[in-house]
């Protein structure tokens, strides 16, 4: 049977007590591509943008010889790998707890591995978040864990599919996956419809999905990203199909993950076993959580275009961490593709009208308008009566 705990540090501040370590699951670091997908949505959702954006497209064809693609494009977060570990490390030590943190960035084992020659990052696991298509939709499965000694081969073995997708070979794989004994295999926000396919059908493939492969799969996870109504669904789903439940931040700007795990594992492994065997999984949603959503969302994409002059090289202009295809379908950094190295004029004033959504009044005025107080009182397991 399975036993899915949730608490909430704003509810009751000695929640994590008991417990000698915090586990922080699913975050991204600039090894992850990112589409920019974003941007466009931002023009249908802010009509203040939307103009800039036309401009953009326009002016980008005329003087540049460039038609702006968002699909070929993409984005990386701004934080290196060793920024985005020691972030998760410093939130889970402030609570007094041990720190074990998995970062799973898209369909690529970089991170991990460059931490692993970093000494206080040695224990690291190898995971990854990879995206398995599955009919219209793709389905993003957080693996953990993997063996140091077969990591790449998995990994030739995922992109394989990636780029051959077969529904019987999608089982094999994970039935594949989980008699690796100290491998961990999480649905990563699975009611989020990333395809846009529609709500109906989408939980149709997700519902078929589990009835496929949920044997393979070792918990569902309440994204520390995604709004109180979708994880509440989540929890549902587990139920429906008798799984556990994980927290998973999905961190890709510069706050921590908004929930973590608790546990009394020494080690990620023997957090696995917990997960798999015992069947036992606490989680704690932390004070970021409460804030409100669109407002998150907002901060997590201002994180995405802020200049960080503290960083490495590399990763502090926002176009040093923009690729775009260039004339001959090269791609590049944005910051190589400028006339003169500086930003067309439309996209400047872009960039400064999302800036200025997160500074001072604005950022403070849309919090206020966006705050539901009903939705603090609600647990995610709770219903409104």
């Amino acid at each position: 049977m399975a036993h899915s705990i949730i608490s909430y540090l704003w509810r009751n501040a000695r929640a994590h007590q008991g417990f000698r370590t915090g586990v922080s699951l699913h975050s991204h670091t600039n090894q992850s591509k990112e589409t920019l997908d974003f941007l466009a949505n931002l023009g249908s959702q802010y009509p203040v943008i939307r103009p800039l954006l036309s401009r953009l497209e326009a002016r980008s064809e005329a003087k540049y010889g460039l038609r702006i693609n968002y699909a070929a494009g993409y984005w990386t977060p701004p934080m290196t790998p060793k920024l985005a570990f020691d972030l998760e490390t410093r939130q889970i030590e402030q609570l007094g707890l041990a720190p074990m943190v998995s970062i799973s960035d898209h369909d690529n084992i970089k991170a991990p591995m460059l931490l692993r020659t970093v000494p206080s990052a040695r224990q690291i696991p190898v995971s990854v978040e990879w995206s398995a298509p599955y009919g219209e939709q793709s389905f993003h499965l957080g693996i953990h864990n993997l063996p140091s000694a077969r990591a790449t081969e998995w990994m030739a073995t995922l992109a394989h599919y990636t780029a051959h997708p077969d529904s019987k070979r999608l089982t094999e794989i994970l039935v594949a996956l989980n008699e690796e004994p100290n491998v961990l295999v999480v649905f990563n926000h699975p009611l989020w419809d990333l395809y846009l396919v529609g709500t109906a059908r989408h939980q149709f493939l997700v519902n078929e999905f589990l009835q496929k492969n949920g044997a393979w799969l070792h918990a569902l996870e309440l994204n520390g990203l995604r709004n109180w109504d979708e994880n509440r669904a989540v929890r549902r789903l587990a139920e429906q199909w008798h799984m556990l439940l994980v927290a998973g931040g999905d961190r890709h700007g510069v706050e921590p993950n908004a929930n973590i795990n608790l546990t009394n594992a020494a080690s990620f492994t023997e957090f696995v076993h917990e997960i798999r065997r015992k069947r036992r999984s606490d989680m704690l949603f932390l004070p970021q959580y409460a804030e409100p959503w669109k407002h998150r969302i907002l901060q997590s994409t201002i994180d995405a275009v802020r200049h960080y002059p503290e960083f490495p090289q590399g990763s502090r202009t926002w176009d040093e961490r923009v690729y775009h295809p260039d004339a001959n379908g090269v791609v590049r950094p944005l910051s190589e593709l400028w006339s003169k190295g500086r930003a067309p004029r439309a996209l400047g004033l872009t960039i400064a009208a999302v800036q200025m959504m997160g500074r001072g009044f604005v950022s403070g005025g849309l919090r206020m308008a966006w705050r539901d107080s009903h939705q603090l009182r609600l647990a995610l397991g709770e219903q409104e009566g």
